[in-house]
């Protein structure tokens, strides 16, 4: 009995060595040269990204060295001031009329922001008209919005409310609508501020002048300041991503081709321009984008201001964050697809233009910049641990990362002590953004989808304040008359949140997997790519039990 375990054991060990060794040879002659082509594309596309941001950075080093100011390489006057009384006619003359456009859904906690710092704007009142474009399906905020526009018409504003009973087109949609209406045929110049977006009271007669004095420039945009920046963890990160697009992505662009992508706001366009391009189209989620490459392909020219600021709120619950970046990922991708041969076959710009579109702001930008991320970060150096044929060079492990963060970083230097953070967390919301880009290339399900990035405004840190704001009072006597609105945000309520809705499911598993070939790394290989699988599968995790960002208890 005793021999017939032994034999037993005995051929049970030279069966599992058997398979050991069938599976590490077919590991060996099948999975292993996929991989290695895997590897060589992720390293490709890295080294892609490393020139870009090399190149860009330059550009705005060569603009800070010399100097390059927007007064410097475009004509730039003052304008002629209205106050002064020799002046008046002539001055109130020299002033374009200006259309305000400010689309809106359901903002009640905003609303105010956006359209009082609209009407505060240092510009001829007969010389500016402004659009308050409400497409709210709740009425309490639509009548919150109506009465801010009435309350601001009767101190002498030219303030229109034009409410749309459907959402067709979403924003593009109200934009268009609102470009038809007969008063707007006066207007030169059209200035966009969404809803949580306060310009200062000098924005126009810092950035129409360009406009005036340049004929060849159909916009120019203005950089968002964050008045939230500190809230969270969140949306210091946020920041620090923004902060470099603006200024070295932005500044590039507008310095070396004198075109980047409109953000959709804190921009003045050239009415005859968005005319000549053909409108605003829905075809896409990135109606902003879209206008501007159809305007960029006519030989337009954008001009980006770094020094002119906008204040505006950055989403602090990371489920507005992400239907912000889903929508910001997938229709670029999206956009890219339907434009492509429009770009090839374009006859108004040079050949380098084209080039730059395609390679450089499209591919290279939106598509390029998803994939690399997530695919080379979270999926092929952690299974390099498994598949010790290939080898990735040290170089593309460690030291082009960092060269790599290390330029992006430059944008915000206070946050520089959370540049681990923030690498760890822009590699969880590439699992979002490839999805959201693959979506846009294939026209998937989402591909479509439009979600308002909600605003929490002040709301959320309104504790001692009254829960009720009178609105409008016509006998101070009569109370029956009284309009009262609801609270900004309800008194706290324990949410009934099903596990699924509270936890994120994909980032928990790729927490899951990340740190299981951790300790494999631990226990076999000791690579020493444990540090790095712990450390980003924490944030999967904390990400995935949704310990990030500001709590809303009434968040939809």
């Amino acid at each position: 009995m005793l021999q017939l375990i032994m034999t037993f054991s005995i051929n049970l060990e030279v069966s599992g060595e058997e398979i050991f060794r069938k599976l590490k040879q077919t590991r060996g002659t099948m999975v292993a040269p996929v991989f290695r082509l895997a590897v060589l594309l992720c390293l490709v596309m890295t080294v892609m990204i490393m020139v870009e941001k090399l190149a860009a950075g330059m550009v705005c080093l060569v603009v800070k060295l010399f100097g390059l100011k927007p007064e410097r390489r475009y004509r730039w006057e003052p304008m002629i001031s209205p106050d002064t009384p020799a002046d008046l006619e002539i001055g109130a003359l020299s002033y374009p009329m200006v259309l305000i456009q400010i689309p809106m859904y359901n903002e009640r906690e905003v609303y105010r922001l956006s359209i009082g710092a609209a009407c505060n704007l240092e510009w001829p009142a007969d010389r500016m008209i402004i659009q308050i474009l409400d497409d709210s399906t709740d009425t309490v905020a639509k009548d919150l919005v109506e009465t801010e526009c009435q309350r601001w018409k009767s101190k002498g504003l030219n303030i229109n409310y034009e409410f749309r009973d459907n959402r067709k087109g979403y924003k593009a949609g109200a934009m268009r609508d609102g470009l038809k209406l007969d008063y707007v045929k006066e207007c030169d110049f059209v200035a966009i501020f969404d809803a949580d977006f306060q310009p200062e009271s000098d924005f126009l007669k810092r950035t129409v002048p360009f406009l005036i004095h340049n004929p060849e420039i159909a916009l120019i945009q203005a950089r968002w300041r964050f008045v939230n920046a500190d809230e969270n963890i969140m949306t210091r990160i946020q920041e620090m991503s923004l902060d470099y697009h603006f200024k070295i992505e932005q500044e590039a662009g507008s310095s070396a081709f004198g075109f980047f992508g409109f953000n959709g706001t804190c921009g003045v366009w050239r009415l005859s321009t968005i005319v000549e391009a053909g409108g605003w189209k829905d075809r896409t989620t990135v109606e902003d984008m879209d206008l501007a490459v159809r305007s960029g392909l006519s030989g337009w020219r954008f001009l980006y201001i770094g020094d002119i600021k906008v204040k505006c709120e950055l989403p602090s619950t990371f489920k507005a964050y992400r239907y912000q970046q889903h929508r910001w990922a997938c229709g670029p991708a999206n956009l890219f697809k339907k434009m492509l041969m429009e770009i090839i076959a374009n006859k108004k710009v040079s050949v380098w233009k084209k080039i730059y579109l395609i390679y450089h702001f499209f591919f290279v930008g939106k598509v390029v910049a998803h994939i690399s991320t997530f695919i080379f970060y979270c999926v092929v150096i952690p299974l390099s641990v498994l598949i010790p044929e290939v080898e990735i060079p040290t170089w593309a492990v460690v030291y082009l990362p960092t060269a790599i963060t290390l330029l992006k970083s430059v944008g915000t230097p206070s946050s520089f002590h959370l540049v681990i953070i923030w690498v760890l967390f822009e590699n969880v919301m590439s699992l979002h953004r490839i999805k959201a880009a693959a979506t846009g290339l294939l026209e998937a399900g989402r591909v479509n989808e439009w979600i308002v990035t909600r605003k929490l405004g002040d709301g959320i840190n309104i504790k001692t304040k009254p829960a009720v704001e009178v609105l409008v009072m016509k006998d101070a006597e009569d109370l029956a008359e009284v309009q009262v609105s609801v609270p900004l945000l309800e008194h706290h309520k324990k949410p009934q949140i099903r596990s699924w809705q509270r936890f994120h499911v994909s980032e928990l598993w790729m927490g899951v997997f990340l740190s299981m070939i951790g300790f494999y790394d631990v226990w076999y290989t000791k690579y020493g790519y444990f540090i790095f699988l712990f450390l980003q599968s924490s944030a999967f995790f904390i990400t995935g039990f949704d310990y990030v960002g500001t709590f809303a208890p009434c968040s939809s």
